[in-house]
C-alpha cells in the first residue's frame, strides 16, 4: 500500500469524515468527494517543495513545529485553521488559488469551504510527516533531520503531478497506520 492509499484510508474513516462534517458544516458526501481529490495534490506539492534545498529546509523547520502524536480524529478536531492556512500557502505557493478553485469546481462547494477543509487537514499531515521523519532519523541518525533524509521519507525525486501520486515512505506508512487505529 502506498502513502496516498493509506492517507486516503485514514481520512476516509467514518469517524474522521463525521468529525470533519461537524467542524466544517459540509456534508459527509462532500468531504468524501474532496479528500481523494485534495490529498494527492498536497502530497505532490510537499514532495515537489522538498525536492529543492530551500523547500526541504523550510519543510523540516515546519515539521519541528508540528509534532502532535494524538490520533487523527483528535488532531482534526483541534486543528488550528489559521496555522493550516499558512501551511497551505507554503505548500501550494502561487498555485493556491488555482488549486482551491479547481477543487471547488470539482466538488460543487465554495473556494472558501475548500480552503477551510484543507486548512484543517494541513497541520495533521505535517504532524504525521514530523513523526515519520523523527522515526526515520532514529533509524539512520547520520541523516536525521536533513533535506536528503526528508526526500527519502517522501519518496525521492518529485514525480509529475497527477491525481495518482505514489509517494512512498515506510515510516510514514507505519505512523498513519498507527493513527488509523
Amino acid at each position: 500500500m502506498n502513502l496516498l492509499s493509506l492517507l486516503l484510508f485514514v481520512l476516509g474513516k467514518s469517524s474522521v469524515v463525521d468529525m470533519l462534517a461537524k467542524k466544517t458544516g459540509l456534508s459527509e458526501a462532500t468531504i468524501k468527494k474532496l479528500i481523494p481529490l485534495a490529498a494527492p495534490i498536497l502530497l505532490k506539492a510537499l514532495t515537489s517543495n522538498a525536492s529543492q534545498k530551500d523547500g526541504a529546509e523550510s519543510l523540516l523547520k515546519a515539521l519541528s513545529q508540528h509534532t502532535s502524536t494524538e490520533t487523527v480524529d483528535k488532531q482534526l478536531s483541534t486543528a488550528d485553521t489559521e496555522d493550516g492556512g499558512k501551511i497551505l500557502q507554503h505548500i501550494l505557493g502561487s498555485n493556491k488559488g488555482a488549486v482551491t478553485s479547481q477543487l471547488a469546481e470539482q466538488t460543487g462547494i465554495s473556494k472558501e469551504q475548500v480552503i477551510l477543509l484543507l486548512s484543517i487537514l494541513a497541520p495533521v499531515l505535517l504532524s504525521a510527516l514530523s513523526a515519520a521523519n523523527s522515526s526515520h532519523g532514529q533509524e539512520n541518525t547520520s541523516d536525521a533531520a536533513s533535506p536528503l533524509s526528508l526526500m527519502g521519507l517522501l519518496g525521492g525525486q518529485a514525480q509529475e503531478a497527477t491525481t495518482d501520486a505514489n509517494v512512498n515512505g515506510s515510516a510514514l506508512l507505519n505512523l498513519l497506520a498507527a493513527l488509523a487505529k
